[in-house]
């Protein structure tokens, strides 16, 4: 109750123009239409609701009030005035601060230049600079994938603000050269939490790629894999979104469940999947799965194929489950057959609405786009038992793209360097190495919007199939660069 008067306290402080402010910071972080949210009260709820906003995290009130240059209200409710990390997407700080130099002339004319382009009903005389930027995004007129618009606008209207656009995409840029160079697995799971996207310090270690039946690697050793049948291959296949209007079908997915049933199948497990799952069912299927005796075998492989945020993927129902929840199950203390075998989790789904492209991060992607995604947003979660593996399709607060006929780039790529590479005894990690740089290679037909898989693990020895007694599955090349 004390952290509600608080925040109940702040809205009080706030207009209603300065509340709308708020509310397209938070336009990544919402589960529902900017233009819904009406209120400052409204706004806490909808971010208490989805774990962005706590009394025992209270970083993203001071974010948003840092932002919209609240000094002195910062000062009075006895706010620290600097956070460690930032939930406020650099691109949506970049549009908020383009909007508090744009004057009311200047609106008048951005919106006859946008007259051809946006109904003049969206065009209205009490329509603000964030209201018509958020109509732009709408019709795909604008995203960190598209500035084209809004630069040509700018030049006409008010030039010396290209200078901040230039700037932002300038410090992208250096971003993404950063994360292709850092094309490594890391050693704690805290780089994923923490993310390079916020500047986060993090350790990390490149693994080379090379055949990994030497284990004279500093007497690093591989776990067992003498089974009969390796394990139980789960995958969970989300693909009909029709009950939630936020999320769209996603039209390709069948091919990535064809390709992961015949590989995991290829290299010895028994495949088990389930279409379809609302989040109760996921977590009913996946603590069944933990529940199991699996001291006949090697080690277990969850795939979850669906819509995603950070750190959560979607059930149908438009409802998320956080992949620590999932992942907890399969613990020493869930599942003590499991107890130092590899536990292996390769989720296909984004970890927020940015894009990465050959220059800076992107975002949104249209609905009519060749390439969709799999995004939306919120908090990461990693597992902290050992022998665990995460193969995450997209790095933090990212998406990932899927091609309607072709299926997604990540797990395609997964199939393929599994089918080239187990054959030559490479082991687990040099293969998603080659993954990452399969998949950093690829971008859409227009050469634009890239990704970057991120695996993190806490295993404590070399995964490496054995070879297959029988002939590898075809896989469909559908990671050929466009």
């Amino acid at each position: 109750m004390e952290f509600q008067n608080f925040l109940l306290k702040v809205g009080k402080a706030l207009s209603k123009d300065e509340v709308k402010a708020l509310v397209f910071l938070c336009t990544d972080l919402l589960d529902q239409k900017p233009n819904k949210v009406e209120t400052a009260s409204e706004l806490f709820s909808c971010l208490m609701k989805q774990d962005h906003l706590s009394p025992e995290n209270p970083q993203l009130l001071t974010e948003l009030l840092v932002t919209t240059e609240h000094h002195a209200l910062i000062r009075d409710l006895c706010l620290a005035p600097r956070t460690t990390t930032s939930l406020i997407s650099p691109y949506r700080k970049l549009l908020y601060s383009l909007s508090e130099e744009i004057t009311d002339d200047d609106l008048r004319e951005v919106k006859f230049l946008l007259n051809t382009m946006i109904p003049r009903r969206k065009l209205g005389e009490h329509i603000t600079t964030l209201e018509v930027f958020l109509e732009m995004e709408r019709i795909d007129l604008l995203s960190e994938s598209n500035l084209n618009t809004l630069e040509t606008i700018v030049k006409e209207v008010c030039p010396m603000l290209n200078a901040k656009i230039n700037q932002f995409k300038k410090r992208r840029g250096k971003l993404f050269t950063k994360l292709l160079l850092l094309n490594v697995i890391s050693v704690s799971f805290d780089f994923i939490f923490e993310s390079i996207c916020h500047s986060v310090y993090f350790e990390s270690v490149t693994m080379p790629i090379s055949p990994s039946t030497n284990t004279q690697d500093e007497g690093l050793g591989t776990y067992p894999m003498t089974s009969e049948k390796r394990g139980i291959c789960l995958i969970v296949n989300n693909d009909n979104f029709s009950n939630s209007s936020q999320l769209k079908k996603r039209e390709g997915t069948a091919v990535d469940q064809k390709c992961l049933q015949s590989v995991f199948q290829w290299l010895g497990f028994k495949v088990e999947s389930h279409h379809d799952c609302d989040t109760n069912e996921m977590l009913s299927v996946f603590k069944e799965l933990g529940k199991r005796d699996h001291s006949r075998f090697d080690c277990v492989v969850c795939c979850v194929l669906s819509h995603g945020v950070e750190g959560s993927v979607y059930g149908v129902d438009g409802s998320t489950v956080k992949i620590s929840d999932l992942t907890d199950l399969f613990n020493g203390l869930n599942c003590p057959s499991l107890v130092g075998k590899p536990k292996l989790f390769f989720i296909q789904a984004c970890q927020g609405n940015s894009e990465q492209q050959a220059v800076f991060i992107e975002s949104d992607s249209s609905a009519y786009s060749f390439h969709w995604t799999d995004a939306i947003k919120a908090k990461q979660g990693i597992p902290n038992s050992a022998d665990f593996l995460l193969g995450m399709a997209t790095v933090p607060f990212h998406v990932s793209f899927r091609e309607r006929t072709n299926g997604t780039w990540f797990i395609q790529s997964l199939c393929q360097n599994l089918v080239q590479m187990v054959p030559r005894e490479f082991d687990l990690m040099s293969i998603l190495t080659k993954v990452n740089a399969d998949v950093s290679k690829k971008s859409d037909q227009y050469g634009q919007r890239k990704q970057m898989p991120q695996p993190a693990f806490s295993l404590r020895k070399k995964v490496v199939f054995p070879v297959p007694n029988v002939p590898p599955p075809s896989i469909h090349k559908a990671l050929s660069n466009s």
